[in-house]
């Protein structure tokens, strides 16, 4: 019996038993069962593919991922992703290479898909069959040779002060300004926004609690135009609805509904690329150039890792000019 078939056998039976003996008992008939195997040589009926096998491994690696603190929509991303590889490949996962990782991404890049969403692909592939292999389930790691995708770095601008101004001035609500001057206080995540509630913002600090991925929360800061323009339309509203922010019939807006809502305040205000994620690179990026140390930004934004934060950061080529001129 396989190291798969073997872990899913025990943890079957543990589920069977577990409502019948304490977890003492549990235990020692787990272990005793687990002994006997070296003594038969036992094979799972109806596998023949190797499907049950990639299926039972997939739903423990999500499992752990769960467990670890994984969002639910990470987790659907990682499913879908692996899934969508192994309908293009019906080898048996034991007897998976590098090769077909390689072809698939292969085929991927045909089809037009861009290299950053092919690493994206790369990092799910070494996460799941890395976590395979160190479990015991995989003798080898097929993905452990996959190499680096390199990918085109482009610069992306934040908005200027007049695309801030522009964009305030083509707002028809209160709620629209609102939102807009939350996003480049906070620098929240689009989802994090969503999930607010009115509770949440301490007007008093200006500062306000968000949770953000993984599960983790930390604290963002709002100026005071921030805050006024939310007051002024937490002031206009007359539900009852505990969200901060809401759409039409009093429903929690959604990510999607703000992307939309940008995108027509962006067409009237004549700005391009007007979107969420673009007002998190203007926070970063100002906060820098008015000296603030790398590390306290990437605590505003919930990054781990500074280098993910200087990705966000636009070096402006004139303020590099000044300050070798200062320094040099």
């Amino acid at each position: 019996m396989s190291l798969v078939d073997k872990q899913v056998f025990i943890n079957e039976l543990r589920d069977q038993l577990s409502s019948e003996f304490t977890l003492t008992m549990l235990e020692k008939i787990t272990v005793a069962v687990e002994n006997q195997f070296s003594y038969y040589q036992l094979e799972r009926r109806q596998d023949v593919s190797g499907q049950e096998d990639f299926e039972d491994i997939l739903s423990m690696y999500l499992d752990t991922k769960r467990i670890e603190g994984r969002s639910e929509k990470t987790l659907i991303r990682y499913r879908y992703i692996i899934n969508r590889f192994r309908n293009t490949d019906s080898t048996p996962i034991r007897n998976m290479t590098v090769y077909n990782l390689r072809q698939y991404l292969a085929n991927e890049k045909r089809r037009g898909i861009s290299d950053n969403t092919l690493r994206g692909e790369r990092e799910i592939f070494r996460s799941f069959f890395g976590w395979a292999n160190r479990e015991g389930l995989l003798q080898n790691n097929p993905a452990g040779n996959l190499n680096a995708i390199k990918c085109k770095k482009e610069v992306k601008l934040p908005y200027s002060d007049v695309d801030i101004e522009r964009l305030k001035e083509a707002c028809t609500t209160a709620r629209d300004k609102a939102l807009i001057t939350f996003l480049l206080s906070t620098g929240c995540r689009i989802s994090e926004v969503c999930d607010l509630n009115r509770k949440d913002i301490d007007f008093r600090n200006l500062e306000c609690t968000v949770l953000g991925k993984g599960n983790k929360e930390r604290i963002v800061y709002i100026d005071s135009i921030a805050a006024m323009q939310l007051q002024n339309y937490l002031n206009g509203r007359h539900d009852n609805d505990e969200a901060l922010f809401i759409g039409k019939g009093t429903q929690r807006l959604n990510p999607g509904g703000v992307r939309k809502r940008l995108n027509e305040i962006g067409e009237r205000a004549g700005v391009e690329n007007v979107h969420p994620h673009r007002f998190r690179r203007t926070l970063a990026t100002n906060l820098i150039n008015h000296g603030m140390p790398i590390q306290e930004v990437a605590a505003i934004l919930g990054h781990e890792k500074i280098d993910t934060t200087m990705t966000y950061v636009y070096v402006d080529r004139q303020n590099v000019k000044i300050s070798y001129k200062k320094y040099s």
